[in-house]
């Protein structure tokens, strides 16, 4: 079984609006509410591949009501912690027209040392009872940056492998703790190597430097592919590019977390780094699909599946030196 925490969850509510214009009042053709939150949206695509997954976290208020009861509607097993103030709603609006997106997310609650403490105590309690914890999303206000990496920390001791998605001081502590794989986008890894990434040799400069920073796999998705720096077991890590054709999009929202889903699903069955890709990468285009993060048809899976191209780069002088 694989736990997901998502420590700042929301309800999502997902707008289509066509001919999106700033200072103009629209109707949305299609509205979607449902509880979000990365660690959410990547159960969410886990249960559509039938993988066994328990969702926890931090839910407050009528909004933490709705996010509970919204992941029992959908068949997701959760036990999350209840926390006094009141969780977040975020909302992305959809403009089918233009393809853009704009998405608007609420900063979270406070939450009290108590209730940090509560998270901690449910993760040691669930993680005796899974083989992988996905720690994913951003932080609630007032709860310290270095809460990943100290769970991170005591999963390792307890040999649970543990998946960090976030960015930003988080995302740095946590590197630190070594964890089993970090899976940022560009962007994030940009601002955690301290360089923007133009050439092949850049992203493959920054997968060694994460790895040097603690990790010991590393994913960077971008919008069409991603870079990866993967080990199996005892082998020296391997790295790897991996890209699928763009394709049109009704919504992008969540695609990152379905690629994550799709790899993990692909890891638990004990396939071939390259065969995780791609199995990531033809998760994340069939979320691309619908409105919704983490929704796709997993029926249309191997057909993105089959248009994937994995490929195997030789480590860069400076890698090798």
């Amino acid at each position: 079984m694989i736990l997901t925490v998502t420590a700042n969850a929301a309800v999502d509510k997902t707008l289509t609006v066509a001919n999106l214009q700033l200072g103009r009042r629209h109707r949305a053709q299609q509205g979607l509410v449902m509880p979000g939150g990365k660690g959410i949206n990547v159960a969410r695509a886990l249960r559509r591949l039938d993988e066994p997954v328990i969702a926890t976290g931090l839910a407050g208020g009528r909004a933490g009501m709705q996010i509970t009861d919204g992941l029992d509607s959908e068949g997701i097993l959760n036990d999350f912690v209840r926390i006094a103030a009141e969780s977040r709603t975020s909302t992305a609006v959809v403009d089918p027209t233009s393809g853009l997106q704009t998405e608007i997310n609420e900063y979270g609650p406070e939450v009290t040392a108590d209730e940090v403490g509560a998270l901690v105590d449910r993760v040691r309690y669930l993680a005796g009872a899974v083989s992988t914890v996905v720690f994913a999303g951003s932080l609630p206000r007032r709860m310290e940056t270095s809460f990943y990496a100290d769970v991170t920390r005591e999963m390792n001791r307890r040999k649970v492998s543990t998946v960090i998605d976030t960015d930003g001081e988080p995302l740095r502590l946590a590197l630190a703790a070594e964890p089993t794989l970090v899976f940022p986008n560009q962007r994030e890894a940009e601002a955690l190597v301290g360089n923007e990434f133009q050439t092949d040799e850049d992203f493959q400069h920054a997968l060694s430097a994460i790895e040097a920073m603690g990790a010991h796999g590393v994913v960077i998705t971008l919008k069409t592919g991603c870079y990866a720096l993967l080990a199996a077991g005892k082998t020296k890590a391997r790295m790897f590019r991996a890209w699928i054709p763009r394709i049109e999009a009704v919504s992008t929202v969540g695609s990152g977390d379905a690629f994550l889903a799709g790899f993990l699903s692909a890891h638990q069955a004990g396939q071939a780094a390259d065969q995780c890709l791609k199995m990531g990468l033809a998760c994340g285009a069939a979320n691309t699909q619908t409105v919704g993060a983490g929704v796709f048809e997993s029926r249309e899976v191997p057909r993105f599946a089959a248009m994937v191209e994995v490929q195997e780069i030789a480590p860069t002088a400076a890698r090798a030196s």
